[in-house]
């Protein structure tokens, strides 16, 4: 998967995007009265439906599998702006534009594949493109155009 150079920007574009997004997912947790270990096993009930039952480990595995996302959606961008310039000559703009993609992937087709559901409110879907824009497609177009 390429060379050491771009392993690095991989890897940090998905522990700078992955730290950001978890935060805020952290921060929204809270703010809504909810528990953080519930929402990290919510998010490991993805790939591990019996995580939701799995007390702490299923919080570390949903943290993993947090991580495990990023880092593909930081690989995928990162190997992209590798052989499209453009990318990297525009880090905001695509940024941007990637936020968006991410938004529409998770929102759209992954989350409701999974669950069969899709955040409604005008709240979660601006919280949502906030953090898939700002937090996330940023972060890792500007990573990527190192």
């Amino acid at each position: 998967m390429g060379n050491w150079s771009t392993r690095r920007r991989i890897a940090a574009a998905t522990l700078v995007a992955g730290t950001l997004d978890i935060l805020a997912a952290t921060g929204l947790t809270l703010a809504y009265g909810r528990k953080v270990d519930a929402m990290l096993r919510y998010v490991a009930s993805g790939p591990f439906p019996g995580a939701k039952d799995m007390g702490r480990a299923g919080a570390v595995l949903g943290l993993a599998v947090h991580f495990t996302l990023m880092a593909i959606m930081a690989a995928i961008f990162v190997l992209a702006a590798d052989r499209m310039p453009q990318l990297k000559a525009k880090p905001v703009t695509w940024g941007v534009i990637y936020g968006l993609v991410t938004y529409a992937a998770m929102n759209l087709i992954i989350v409701p594949l999974r669950f069969g559901a899709f955040p409604s409110s005008a709240v979660g879907i601006a919280s949502q493109l906030f953090c898939h824009i700002v937090l996330v497609g940023l972060p890792i177009a500007l990573i990527a155009r190192r």
